[in-house]
């Protein structure tokens, strides 16, 4: 069956009628105002995909006797000019896409139908507004017609006319505004404009299955992880008018507050119009509130129709209504988009209410929404003077130069500048530029416009309907009043007020507050894996602790190495001619490297800390060598300062000598130390000395060492010699014993395949998977992600960059491989993962599935790590919990 009449369906089939037709179908089965229709299913899409872009057999005759029935049920028939009639015919996926896909409405009307509407109506200015959207819309959709050319008749229309409003255009106007509308798409196709209503259903339902492949849309897949197998349904439902009369109207209204979640409607209603107006931001609503003065019963009958759904659903709920002279009819309903600040709000809430469990409310949260919490917001306490305000869209704050050019935001956002994308609104097309820019600000619009939904739907901060500023494309500028912003300014935008400031806000740091803290602490309860950070500076550790770290599970020693009063040491180090002179300079290192590990140990307070020994390649320290190049050449020309050059000069030929083609498969890691033993033999020292001085005051220290890039037992078997002499020589001298284990990185495929033979060395393992990955691959990770990694990922030749999301088929199987292989040898073995993986869902739970004891990642991804672990437990068996943990 390819066609569903919405009393056929329900949202259990939302696999193949999409989300959309699955609760229309829903909302009819419960009773709803909702008028009548049909869903084509997405298996109907697929084949037509499959099939050259072809309906499939059977489609048209099932569409045609579908449609018959509905026929009955109104009493009205497709192409009746006494009784037309209309349809709109959306799109809607199994997982919600808001505006990436398309939708045309009045189907049905022609040049005969639309004077049957006319009478019935009693209203010609109805009628033609109703026909000139229905061309505008299937001449851009379906046909392919430039929409700007659309909106320049319309717009000249108006000027000719002298007014700023559509609604202020009469009957007589709109007639005219058809007759070119009717031109353009004669003109721009060569045909015209298809007076049968059954060719106009089955070309929009056409034009809908091929959005599903738009570029929006498929940016859009991409940026949330929603496969291309899903495809869309179409549904087709019967016209009800919010443009007809001043007591009609369309409205969008959420059951609870998208920003923060508050349990109170938030929506718009905008009278006189159709639902189109709302979302696409032309004319700015009013608040849905403002129908408690104006219509008493109504809004009473909506706020109970969104209590009963939300309560049905058990989710915070998007609805989309229209008032026809005055009765309310239900269009749409949907999980709600909404900000990381609200799906927590909502989430712990609905437990407090008894609507959802804990297990329930743990896997509501999005883990990656976490992020927008934890960034940085306006300090409150700062003096900032906003030049306009607008309309608080999606909360957070974003700093960066003004760009009004959509491909040009896209272009440099995605090369790592901070820009604020800056247009009078936005459209789906859009998508692209809204995703690579740090924040964006509308002139126009309301709290449900596109911009307002899909910048909360990513968590960017956006201020819309900012009516205070004037923006002239052209000139790429906008005025709020009399400041000047110009293209390149920098701009501050703070979704939470929608406050626009020019330049650079001061901000502050984020703390986890109370119901963040109630909804971790249920993770902590649920989850087995633990969870530590990646950090190398005390103020890191600090941080990893205030977000719930369990420990360090990467300190990178050549980290401190880097510091602005060591570098100059470290160069001394590496260009030491003989093995006494770069012990010398070791040992002023030596001092600062124990300083470092004492402020660390201290702030973790007797947790785990793995430090990492030197990994980098030594010229890593040294300045590139074409810059040296140029600084020796430079110095040879002018012949003022003969010092300095001889100093270039040496730097340069060590340089030279260091320098190596691969140099991530070349000399670094425990290759490094092997031949130059004394870099470990400092590191060691320093390590134990404040290990031994901390004991002394009563600090504890639990102390794991980590020897990187090993792919050879021997490698490990002999550095382990090393540490271990060393740290005895320190702990008979200090008279104090102090507990560590000694592991490695598994980062090389060596590793995993022979960690039965390491395992023999090493109490722990921890996967560097950034290392893993590249050389699993055979892919130099800047070099992939600078020039194919993309290409890859259009052409399907990758699901996911495996950088970002653990590749399971491969890097997986020899972590599986390792772990099996390392357990055998030896039972205890401590397993973790340490690289970027470390912090994200998906490679969490993998590393769930695999037993580790731990996943460790940068410390504002803590959180994030919290709950994903507690989510692939859940995942994987019902656990009990008490709702009193953490309050």
């Amino acid at each position: 069956m390819w066609v569903y009449l919405f009393e056929e369906g329900g949202k259990h089939l939302r696999k193949i009628l999409g989300g959309k037709g699955a609760d229309l179908a829903e909302m009819t089965q419960l009773g709803l105002p909702v008028p009548p229709g049909l869903t084509v299913t997405t298996e109907a899409c697929r084949e037509f995909f499959t099939h050259g872009q072809k309906f499939p057999p059977g489609l048209e005759d099932e569409l045609r006797e579908k449609l018959r029935t509905i026929e009955a049920k109104t009493g009205k028939k497709l192409g009746d000019p006494s009784n037309p009639l209309l349809l709109s015919v959306r799109s809607g996926a199994p997982i919600s896409m808001p505006g990436m896909m398309d939708t045309v409405l009045n189907i049905g009307l022609n040049d005969r139908t639309v004077e049957g509407l006319e009478r019935l109506s009693g209203s010609r200015r109805f009628a033609l507004d109703c026909y000139r959207r229905l061309l505008q819309m299937f001449g851009r959709i379906v046909l392919g017609i430039n929409g700007e050319k659309f909106e320049k008749i319309f717009n000249s229309a108006k000027e000719k006319r002298g007014v700023k409003l559509d609604l202020e255009l009469d009957a007589e106007a709109l007639a005219e505004v058809v007759e070119e509308y009717k031109r353009l798409i004669k003109e721009e196709t060569g045909r015209d404009f298809p007076q049968d209503p059954w060719e106009q259903i089955f070309m929009a339902v056409t034009a809908v299955f091929k959005s599903w492949y738009t570029p929006r849309a498929i940016v859009y897949r991409r940026v949330n992880q929603i496969p291309d197998d899903l495809y869309t349904a179409v549904n087709v439902q019967t016209m009800v008018f919010g443009n007809l009369s001043p007591d009609s109207g369309t409205g969008v209204v959420f059951t609870r507050n998208p920003s923060t979640g508050e349990k109170k409607l938030y929506g718009e209603y905008l009278s006189f119009a159709q639902g189109e107006d709302v979302v696409a931001g032309i004319r700015t609503p009013k608040p849905v509130e403002s129908l408690k003065e104006e219509a008493p019963a109504l809004y009473e009958q909506l706020a109970q129709i969104c209590e009963r759904v939300e309560r049905h659903y058990k989710d915070m709920q998007d609805m989309e209504f229209t008032v026809e002279k005055g009765k309310l009819y239900m269009l749409q309903t949907r999980a709600g988009k909404r900000t990381a600040q609200a799906a927590l709000t909502i989430a712990v809430s609905m437990v407090q209410e008894g609507l959802i469990d804990i297990q329930e409310a743990l896997l509501r949260v999005q883990p990656n929404q976490l992020v927008q919490l934890l960034h940085s917001h306006i300090d409150p306490k700062a003096d900032v003077k906003p030049i306009a305000k607008g309309l608080p869209a999606s909360p957070g704050a974003a700093v960066g130069r003004v760009v009004f050019d959509v491909d040009e935001a896209d272009r440099r956002g995605s090369q790592g500048e901070a820009v604020i994308l800056v247009r009078p609104e936005t459209t789906p097309e859009d998508i692209h530029g809204m995703v690579a820019a740090k924040g964006v600000l509308t002139s126009r619009g309301g709290m449900t416009c596109h911009a307002a939904v899909v910048a909360r739907g990513m968590g960017k901060p956006a201020v819309v309907g900012c009516e205070e500023i004037k923006i002239d494309l052209q000139k790429e500028k906008f005025y709020a009043g009399d400041v000047e912003v110009n293209k390149d300014d920098i701009i501050t935008i703070d979704g939470a007020s929608g406050s626009v400031i020019l330049g650079k806000a001061p901000m502050v740091e984020p703390e986890i507050g109370k119901e963040l803290g109630q909804l971790l602490a249920w993770a902590d309860e649920a989850r087995t894996l633990k969870v530590r950070a990646n950090a190398d500076t005390p103020v890191a550790a600090a941080k990893a602790r205030s977000f719930g770290a369990e420990g360090i599970g990467l300190c990178r020693t050549e980290r401190m190495f880097n510091a602005q009063d060591r570098l100059p040491i470290v160069q001394e180090m590496i260009l030491s001619p003989t093995d006494e002179d770069r012990k010398r300079a070791l040992e002023k290192l030596m001092p600062m490297q124990k300083e470092d590990f004492k402020q660390i140990f201290r702030e973790m307070k007797g947790l785990p800390v793995t430090i990492r020994l030197l990994d980098l390649p030594l010229h890593e320290f040294l300045p590139r060598i074409d810059e040296l190049i140029e600084e020796v050449a430079t110095l040879r020309l002018t012949g003022k300062d003969l010092e300095a050059l001889k100093v270039k000069e040496k730097i340069l030929k060590k340089a030279q000598e260091l320098a190596e083609h691969n140099p991530m498969l070349g000399h670094r890691g425990c290759r490094l130390s092997i031949r130059y033993p004394e870099i470990y033999e400092m590191q060691t020292r320093a390590i134990f000395e404040a290990a031994t001085e901390l004991a002394k005051e009563g600090v504890t220290v639990d102390l794991e060492i980590m020897l990187p890039l090993v792919g050879i037992a021997e490698e490990i078997a002999q550095l382990r010699r090393l540490v271990e002499q060393k740290a005895q020589e320190v702990m008979e001298q200090r008279g104090i014993k102090v507990n560590y284990s000694i592991g490695t990185m598994v980062e090389v495929p060596r590793a995993a395949l022979t960690a039965d033979e390491i395992a023999k060395h090493a109490e722990f393992f921890s996967f560097g998977t950034n290392d893993l990955t590249q050389t699993t691959f055979g892919f130099s990770r800047d070099d992939a992600e600078a020039k194919f990694i993309h290409e890859y990922l259009d052409r399907k030749i990758l699901e996911v960059n495996p950088f970002e999301v653990l590749d399971r088929q491969g890097v997986g199987k020899l972590m599986k491989i390792a772990v099996e292989l390392g357990k055998s040898t030896r039972k205890d073995l401590k397993v973790g993962i340490c690289g970027e993986h470390g912090g994200e869902p998906s490679s969490i739970e993998f590393c769930h599935s695999l037993g580790l004891d731990y996943v460790s990642c940068s410390p504002f991804r803590v959180p994030v790590a919290r709950l994903a672990a507690a989510q692939a437990k859940l995942k994987e068996e019902k656990v009990s919990l008490s709702p009193q943990k953490g309050d």
